[in-house]
């Protein structure tokens, strides 16, 4: 995403690179409450079973109230409490985060022999920080690039960073930005990682999240980042 305040040549090289513009962060006003369907959703039983609700694989009042506040909390439209594919997709990221643990790279798809890097799992839309097999930050989640501009996966490297970063399309802030292949960046935002359909490219972060990369990264450090974005 271009910035108002970057050097030539910073410049220069995000020129260069091409640009990929991360979506505006703003918080939009809450709308009104939605009324509740009576109808049952293709993956009815699934969301009851992780709402911690009864399960029957059949829509009550109570459950279309737990699945419209869960919407609402993540940005999930239209948010009536249907149980289908998008509020399923986003609940099952979560459980393939929390399955994580805390040995996110059990797979070893993160290369450990590089030293320091930021490993982006675009899969499990998760982060963390390693130093060859020592976990040293995260995982925490991430939200990534929606369908059509994803975050472009490989071994990249953090080459230009912006503590007060600002678009210059946009006009928003991007805190902490640290870019790693050319618009795209890690900064932080306000809204839900979860929040679809994703960024335009960048990988978003919550503001903790986001600061403790800027104080625990360097220029010149690697980033990996590999796996497809469900429903990408």
């Amino acid at each position: 995403m271009a910035g108002v305040r970057i050097s030539r040549a910073a410049g220069a090289l995000l020129g260069a690179a091409g640009m990929v513009v991360p979506l505006a962060v703003v918080t939009a006003a809450p709308a009104q409450a939605a009324s509740c369907t009576t109808s049952t959703g293709p993956y009815q039983t699934r969301v009851e079973r992780f709402l911690g609700r009864p399960v029957d694989g059949k829509q009550s009042a109570a459950d279309c109230k737990a699945t419209q506040k869960f919407q609402a909390q993540h940005g999930i439209t239209p948010t009536i409490g249907y149980a289908g594919e998008l509020t399923w997709r986003t609940m099952n990221t979560m459980l393939a985060q929390r399955a994580a643990g805390k040995t996110p790279n059990a797979a070893g798809k993160c290369p450990t022999n590089k030293g320091r890097i930021a490993c982006v799992d675009l899969t499990r839309q998760l982060s963390w920080i390693q130093d060859g097999k020592k976990l040293t930050y995260g995982p925490v989640p991430v939200r990534t690039g929606r369908d059509g501009a994803e975050t472009r996966t490989g071994l990249k490297k953090v080459y230009w960073r912006d503590i007060d970063h600002v678009s210059s399309l946009y006009n928003v802030s991007m805190p902490y930005s640290q870019f790693f292949d050319g618009g795209q960046a890690f900064h932080s935002v306000t809204k839900s990682m979860w929040n679809p359909p994703g960024s335009a490219g960048c990988v978003n972060m919550r503001v903790a999240d986001a600061k403790a990369y800027w104080s625990l990264l360097r220029n010149g450090d690697d980033v990996f980042v590999y796996g497809r974005k469900p429903g990408t």
